[in-house]
């Protein structure tokens, strides 16, 4: 049935000490497989390492000539959903969590992980020291050595994956449907997708780069020639 599909997703995390090569695998064929029969469907790769997953699918897709950066996304959302869920703790109501919202760029490994604690909203705790931001910061980060631990290497963040997965599909459901409101989040993406805004992007980091998570406005029938913030990129999601 896969060959009608209008939406995949790479939803599996193999813990192991050799992360790479066990997820590689099984993602290059998944990719492959995505390609001969539903090479138009959007693709959400969440599979860790994403930093190494995403352009895994990239390369199988381009080889067999159905690339579309603009349907590629590496989801970063758990990422996300840790910041906002950290951030609301510290602030010392945890239950508030979903009304929290912090921007997280970068990659979706360790310190690449780039959370965006200035423009948090609601903005942080005043009273918040520079060794807490620090400290918050890196438990976004490293969340997930902290599930892992919790476990007693076990399994990873299995549940949150699922959720963070959800998340990010139904946003992208929701852009391709189309609508008035704007729908805006953070994704590990192919810069090449919106060459202006990778411009940018790349401009601002000072280093040229491929792919990195940047906040991504989805929609059908957008301009490409979307403003583009700071270390932000819009891209386009088309509805074929």
């Amino acid at each position: 049935m896969m060959r009608w599909a209008k939406l995949m997703m790479f939803l599996f995390d193999a813990y192991s000490d050799d992360l790479f090569k066990v997820n590689g695998g099984i993602v290059r064929d998944l990719a492959t497989a995505i390609a001969t029969t539903a090479p138009k469907a959007f693709v959400l790769v969440i599979s860790n390492p994403v930093n190494s997953t995403v352009p895994i699918v990239a390369e199988v897709f381009k080889s067999h000539n159905v690339y579309d950066p603009k349907k590629l996304f590496g989801v970063t959302t758990l990422d996300v959903v840790r910041a906002s869920t950290f951030l609301a703790e510290v602030a010392g109501d945890v239950s508030n969590a979903p009304n929290v919202t912090v921007p997280v760029l970068g990659g979706h490994s360790g310190v690449t992980i780039l959370p965006i604690l200035s423009q948090a909203t609601p903005s942080l705790p005043a009273n918040l020291s520079e060794t807490e931001v620090e400290t918050l910061t890196k438990r976004i980060q490293f969340g997930g050595d902290e599930v892992v631990k919790a476990k007693d290497g076990a399994g990873s963040a299995t549940l949150s994956m699922a959720y963070a997965g959800a998340e990010f599909a139904t946003k992208i459901l929701k852009a391709v449907k189309g609508g008035s409101e704007e729908v805006i989040t953070q994704s590990y993406v192919d810069l090449n997708a919106d060459p202006e805004g990778g411009k940018k992007v790349t401009e601002e980091i000072g280093t040229s780069l491929d792919y990195f998570s940047v906040s991504v406005k989805l929609g059908v029938g957008l301009s490409p020639n979307h403003s583009t913030q700071a270390n932000s990129s819009c891209l386009l999601a088309q509805r074929s």
